[in-house]
């Protein structure tokens, strides 16, 4: 059959996996995802065609087929079959209104069987983006950037906030993929890009901040207690609340794991009695940690990895998340909530999760929250006591490369902070790394989703000091990457005008040499070295 997939950090051997995925993916899956996205560049071809803004359905469907085809978000076929099939019935529904339609074969291909599907995903990978390596690797960016971006618009969209630049810039993204453009604008479709990201994130942030309240400075236990639980991964927010809701006053806890340990900072969430900690760590422990928790699981987003037998009967999927012989809980209702009944009853009969630590973590440090204290963070750093921010945001992995993080973390001086938010901070969120006047010296600002706070944070801090230049700012940025929100978040802070940033554990293999001397020379992107020698060069500036 054939595959190649080159979107993630731990691909096979740095070079993009093309028999099997690391995430567990097998050939039938990651062809299938690239014909979802080939359907999804067809819907923009012809949406590009309309008389004015493209639709909010067809927005939010482009956001939807993106998102599942994010790594570790949807292993399931038929799901995505289906998605496909919505895909093309959407497109086709807008060629009626179109004057033109489009020749190109996404705009036409109208295959509906499985064996179509995956004779069409041999021409419709990434490789056959562009013949010209420097071009496909601009194209690549920009397609990682939109999955990203995806995920992040999705997530807003479901609380009921949009952004129509947004849909109308998936549909000149998507369609540009298409087309014989050059260095020079690909370049600039890249930067677009970052620039669309940051609009994305500020509205998730107004999204979940609007709906939730501004995350608080907070203590999460990491124990557990005696009543039965579930456990609730991924990303969503608005599962979180319907969860916490439907669980309220029948026996039965809810613990949050790896990126949805943030919920805990949100003030609305903070009234249930029963929401009483975060289990585990980061995602690729899960397998491990799903085992031993005993009760429900609840996968809201991406972040899945291969299902052991030990808890499959137990372990549930929604939203854009899929997994082939899991059960999935469906769409709420216009108006509604999702149903979780089934977890709420099987719970019930499971025993307490099993204690794996017994500690406390501190968050819950958003922009809101951060600048709040923006008058004693001025004043540390006028008087030396805080010397330099670090930024060590993104992604964790399973790599061992990924100690470097920790030992960064361990080594920098006591009057550094670092300022995290996403699942890179399980290297370090549970050192003994003391505070700075009263000041936590690891500042978490929550998921990835919510790198946001730290670029809000960082020019707020060029404000007040009187700066000209975000890069004058004692900021240093160390971030581990790992799929395609990482890439969106990087874009974000490229645009921004963010020089010098180091990106670890390796550079992304889809960036030739030449797309990444003109990173380096424009940007300053630079990859991790030894511990010893980074810490050295941010402490001075470089």
């Amino acid at each position: 059959m054939g595959m190649y997939c080159d979107q993630c950090q731990e691909s096979v051997r740095g070079t993009g996996c093309t028999a099997r995925g690391v995430c567990g993916k097998d050939e039938l899956t990651a062809r299938l995802q690239d014909v979802l996205v080939y359907a999804a560049e067809g819907l923009a071809l012809c949406a590009e065609g309309l008389d004015g803004q493209v639709p909010a359905e067809y927005g939010r469907l482009i956001s939807e087929s993106l998102f599942v085809t994010v790594t570790n978000t949807n292993f399931d076929d038929e799901a995505i079959i289906r998605q496909i099939c919505t895909t093309l019935d959407r497109r086709d529904e807008l060629k009626g209104s179109l004057k033109e339609v489009p020749s190109h074969d996404a705009a036409v291909w109208n295959g509906r069987t499985r064996e179509e599907f995956l004779d069409k995903s041999v021409a419709c990978g990434i490789e056959s983006l562009s013949g010209n390596e420097d071009l496909r690797s601009l194209k690549s960016l920009v397609l990682y950037g939109l999955k990203g971006l995806a995920a992040y618009t999705d997530h807003a969209a479901v609380l009921g906030y949009e952004d129509q630049e947004i849909y109308d810039f998936y549909v000149k993204g998507l369609a540009s993929l298409l087309k014989p453009l050059g260095a020079d604008e690909l370049t600039a479709l890249v930067l677009e890009t970052g620039g669309v990201a940051v609009k994305a994130m500020a509205l998730l942030d107004k999204a979940n901040t609007e709906t939730y309240g501004n995350p608080e400075i907070t203590t999460v236990r990491t124990g557990v207690g005696t009543n039965p639980g579930i456990l609730i991964s991924g990303h969503d927010l608005r599962d979180m609340e319907d969860l916490l809701k439907q669980t309220e006053g029948t026996g039965v806890d809810v613990y949050t794991h790896c990126e949805m340990l943030p919920a805990h900072y949100y003030p609305a969430f903070k009234k249930y009695s029963h929401f009483v900690g975060n289990y585990g760590n980061s995602w690729w422990a899960q397998d491990r940690e799903f085992e031993s928790f005993n009760g429900p699981i609840l996968m809201t987003t991406n972040c899945i990895v291969p299902v052991r037998e030990s808890y499959r009967n137990r372990m549930y999927t929604t939203g854009m998340a899929g997994y082939a012989g899991l059960k999935h809980i469906g769409a709420r209702p216009e108006g509604g909530s999702k149903d979780f009944s089934m977890l709420v009853e099987q719970a019930k009969t499971c025993p307490a999760p099993k204690e794996i630590e017994n500690g406390e973590i501190v968050g819950g440090f958003a922009h809101n929250q951060v600048l709040a204290l923006a008058d004693k963070v001025v004043d540390a750093v006028k008087s030396g006591a805080i010397k330099r921010f670090v930024v060590m945001a993104g992604c964790d992995g399973r790599h061992n490369s990924r100690q470097y993080y920790t030992d960064v973390a361990g080594a920098l001086p006591d009057n550094t902070i670092i300022l995290t938010a996403g699942c890179a901070k399980y290297r370090y969120n549970k050192l003994q790394l003391g505070d700075i006047g009263g000041i936590p010296r690891v500042l978490d600002a929550g998921q990835c989703n919510d790198s946001y706070s730290l670029a809000v944070i960082a020019l707020k801090l060029k404000e007040v000091f009187g700066l000209e230049d975000i890069n004058d700012l004692p900021i240093s940025f160390d971030i581990a990457w790992y799929e395609q929100k990482a890439v969106t978040v990087l874009l974000a802070l490229l645009y921004l005008g963010v020089k010098g940033i180091r990106l670890g554990p390796t550079l992304p293999e889809f960036l030739t040499p030449n797309v990444a001397a003109v990173l380096v020379e424009k940007f300053g992107i630079k990859p991790i070295g030894t511990v010893e020698e980074d810490v050295e060069a941010m402490m001075a500036g470089v």
